[in-house]
């Protein structure tokens, strides 16, 4: 197969997006618009890829700096022809180059592979609209081969009669397209150099302009405004919510459900409403996550009931598990099968054991937590002394009083019971009650203040 190149056009400022943020930038499920049509640019394994930016300065190149591509300002932005002939000098002429745009984000690879398999010569991605208003027509002639393209404003009365119209999206020969590039003028209504008059100087030199339709119309949709952004968001996330419930997910309501990176499910997994799901994440057999729960860069082992609220980012949670709801578990988590983690316990950067339970009110950060461990309400590992943290350490079937505090560094030994109400800075031994109280008075004759007189 012919040497591919990527021409991404992302110089546009989105004025109508009322931000200072370039408008490829903004986001949809999750990751900016220019990421999208990157991330389907390098399924088809190019030689090249260029990103052709402008308005926001560097912003663009700086938020993908982790992909492998050549990034060419165009300044000033003098219409798509201008712009593709910025990245010109980096493609070679033994190639075709395809050109997409920053601001289509949900092309698919597979509607460009079937314009790749299309013919020789050039090769126009086109869609039929009921209200083509706005878009550059598609002009055929008797045999209905194509003979131009029209843009609304230059259109005659006939002309924007026609409801096929070009989404932009083109394949070329790369040698045909410097040649063609070289030729453009701007005498038209914008005073700017089209990328679609090419198609004119191909008719004319005969060669052949081949269409191809996507499979579906919402790969071709670009975003101008804030309410095509969330028009086109609700569309996708319709198309996730499709997906997995073909793979078997339940999903208590397919409307209400945010998919904002990669999710994968075992099989029986029930989801409900207004739940967020950001990066990647796995889902293992029979879990089932209660309503606007938010989980980020986690896996769910099988069986695993998340209870409502609750939220989970870049953690590990194992079969059988009981999370919820109105828990927190921060990055660095690790919890073990049969663990139960209740309302208001917020976790970070700790292993929870086999069948270890915090239920209620606690915090647990920077600790080794045992198997069997009981940590009752209002426990606080206190982990940082104002400069260092420092871990907790509590050994298998400990039992720990309620409003306790563990100031770390410090060791509950294997089956140690600490009292409630203690404040423990020394390690305890293994299998004795340890605790630190203030002895308990009652002061006669104390009375309560009384609120003044005003």
């Amino acid at each position: 197969m012919t040497k591919l190149n990527v021409v991404i056009l992302a110089a546009g400022k989105g004025t109508r997006m009322f931000s200072d943020k370039p408008k490829v930038l903004h986001a949809l499920a999750g990751k900016p618009l220019v990421q999208h049509v990157l991330d389907t640019a390098n399924i088809l394994n190019p030689q090249q890829i260029c990103v052709v930016y402008g308005h926001g300065g560097e912003a663009v190149p700086l938020a993908m700096s982790g992909y492998d591509g050549k990034f060419v300002i165009q300044q000033p932005q003098l219409g798509t022809g201008h712009a593709l002939q910025q990245a010109m000098p980096f493609l070679s002429d033994d190639s075709l180059t395809l050109v997409l745009y920053g601001d289509v984000p949900l092309i698919q690879h597979k509607t460009l592979h079937t314009m790749q398999k299309a013919g020789d010569g050039l090769v126009l991605l086109t869609v039929h609209l009921d209200n083509p208003s706005g878009y550059g027509r598609i002009v055929r002639g008797q045999d209905n081969d194509v003979q131009s393209i029209v843009e609304q404003k230059d259109a005659s009365p006939e002309q924007l009669e026609i409801t096929e119209v070009n989404t932009g999206i083109m394949l070329a020969p790369t040698a045909k397209l410097r040649e063609w590039l070289s030729k453009l003028g701007n005498n038209n209504a914008q005073g700017e150099y089209y990328l679609t008059d090419i198609v004119a100087m191909a008719v004319e030199q005969s060669v052949t302009v081949h269409t191809v339709q996507p499979a579906h119309r919402w790969e071709v949709e670009g975003i101008n405004n804030k309410t095509q952004l969330a028009t086109l968001e609700r569309i996708w996330q319709q198309e996730i919510a499709g997906k997995l419930m073909t793979q078997g997910v339940t999903l208590a309501d397919p409307a209400r459900l945010d998919v904002r990176g990669e999710i994968i499910c075992g099989r029986d997994v029930e989801i409900d409403v207004g739940c967020i799901f950001e990066g990647k994440v796995t889902l293992a057999d029979n879990v089932k996550i209660g309503a606007y729960s938010v989980i980020r860069n986690a896996t769910i082992g099988s069986g695993t009931l998340i209870a409502p609220y609750t939220h989970i980012d870049n953690s590990e949670v194992g079969p059988n598990c009981h999370l919820g709801p109105y828990a927190r578990l921060r990055p660095g988590t690790k919890v073990a099968e049969e663990a139960h983690i209740g309302n208001f316990v917020e976790i970070k950067n700790s292993e929870i054991g086999k069948g270890s339970k915090a239920n209620h009110l606690t915090y647990i950060g920077d600790s080794t937590v045992g198997c069997r461990v009981n940590i009752g309400a209002g426990t606080i590992t206190c982990n940082y002394d104002g400069a260092n943290k420092h871990r907790t350490i509590i050994e298998d079937e400990a039992f720990i009083g309620s409003d306790t505090q563990l100031v770390a560094p410090v060791t509950v030994g294997k089956g140690a019971t600490i009292g409630a109400g203690s404040t423990i800075t020394k390690d305890t031994p293994a299998g004795e009650l340890t605790l630190s109280r203030s002895k308990q008075i009652t002061v006669a004759g104390w009375q309560r203040p009384v609120k003044g007189k005003k």
